[in-house]
This record gives C-alpha cells, sequence and structure tokens, in this order.
C-alpha cells in the first residue's frame, strides 16, 4: 500500500516536511510506502471555473500544470496525506489553488479519490493551524472519503524550518495519525473482500436562490 502526501509550503524541507515525515514514518513501520511531494513551490494557477474538466471527463484540467500528474498518483495511492503550512489562519495559496482543481477533477470524473483513506496536517508559528485544518478537511470530506483521527487537532508548532521536532506534544500527534492511518487503511483493504462499499449516489444540485 502506498500514500502519497502532497507539500503544500514553498519551505522543501520546512515544518510542513516535517510534520509529513513523522505520520510517514509511523505508516513505513506498518510497511505502508510515503512519498512526499512538494508543490508549494511550483507555479499552480487557481480554477478557471471553466468546466472543461466536467465536459471533457478526461481526467485532466485545462490548465498544463503538475497538477495533472498529480492527480493520476493520487488517484493510484491508496492513501492520502494533505500538509499545508498556515498563511493568515488560512492554507497556502499555491496549496489552495492545486486542492481546488485536483478535487474538482477528481469529483467530476466519478470520484476519483471516494473511500480512500486521507489525513491532513499543519503547520505554524503560533495561531491558525485550526482553521486552516479544517480548510484542509473541507477537501476530504466533500469527496467521501475515510478520515483517520489522531489524540488532538493535527496540528504541529515552529517558527523557523525544524523548530516543529521540538513540538512534543505535535510530534505525538503525528505518530497516533500515522498509526491510525496505517490500521484504517489496512482494515478497509481486509474488509473489501466481504463487506460490499456503498453505491455511488449521482449528485443532486438545489439552487436556494431560482
Amino acid at each position: 500500500m502506498k500514500v502519497v502526501a502532497i507539500n503544500g509550503s514553498p519551505r522543501k524541507k520546512g515544518n510542513t516536511y516535517h510534520a509529513l515525515t513523522l505520520v510517514g514514518e509511523e505508516l513505513t513501520t506498518q510497511g505502508i510506502s510515503t512519498e512526499i511531494v512538494q508543490i508549494g513551490d511550483k507555479k499552480i494557477q487557481g480554477c478557471l471555473s471553466c468546466n472543461t474538466c466536467a465536459k471533457n471527463k478526461d481526467e485532466r484540467c485545462v490548465i498544463d500544470d503538475a497538477t495533472n500528474g498529480l492527480i493520476q498518483e493520487m488517484k493510484k495511492a491508496d492513501g492520502i496525506l494533505l500538509g499545508s503550512p498556515v498563511h493568515y489562519a488560512g492554507v497556502g495559496g499555491t496549496m489552495k489553488s492545486f486542492l481546488d482543481r485536483a478535487f474538482m477533477v477528481a469529483g467530476v470524473n466519478g470520484g476519483l479519490f471516494r473511500h480512500k483513506v486521507g489525513a491532513c496536517v499543519t503547520a505554524v508559528r503560533r495561531s491558525g493551524g485550526l482553521p486552516a485544518f479544517k480548510q484542509l478537511n473541507v477537501y476530504l470530506l466533500y469527496s467521501e472519503m475515510v478520515i483517520p483521527a489522531s489524540n488532538y487537532w493535527n496540528v504541529i508548532h515552529g517558527n523557523r524550518p525544524g523548530d516543529a521536532v521540538q513540538d512534543e506534544e505535535g510530534k505525538q500527534i503525528m505518530r497516533v495519525l500515522g498509526k491510525n492511518m496505517a490500521w484504517l487503511m489496512k482494515s478497509l483493504a481486509y474488509s473489501k473482500s466481504e463487506i460490499l462499499p456503498p453505491e455511488k449516489e449521482k449528485k443532486r444540485y438545489t439552487n436556494f436562490i431560482r
């Protein structure tokens, strides 16, 4: 089994990276490989709201950048781990642009991430980590993904790159998340032959202003 971890930080070895690494180390001990892919330093444009992905249904965004390749990597993975720094109490801008487009493409192509195990972590200096954490969870919930928990909200603290490894509670949170994520992935894999997943329903849209 494999987890693709998306690093939304512009810093390659910043505190978001260390948070993802801590989770990944626990997954590795359980025989689950983890690949960390950094997108926070890439040029990724925001969604154009053109709906071309919904018309073509070719699992691609009309904007040709790193997003399309990563969509396929996430599709093939058994689990997806999202990590973001906190910018003004929210997800980093490049990460937001990537998530908007990747999850839109996944949704309009039959739910590419549906029933995969998904988790998210944030790294912050002082405050704003929880709003950003909730923002990341929205993508997982909308996609009908299965979300493991930890023993607190998945936020780790640090200012300079590497400071997060001094946050003992934050490190424990990441370790527990990794253990629970591995357990959930294995449980779902074990039950596939015994329990059929619920049938996907066609999405209904209701506009409140008619």
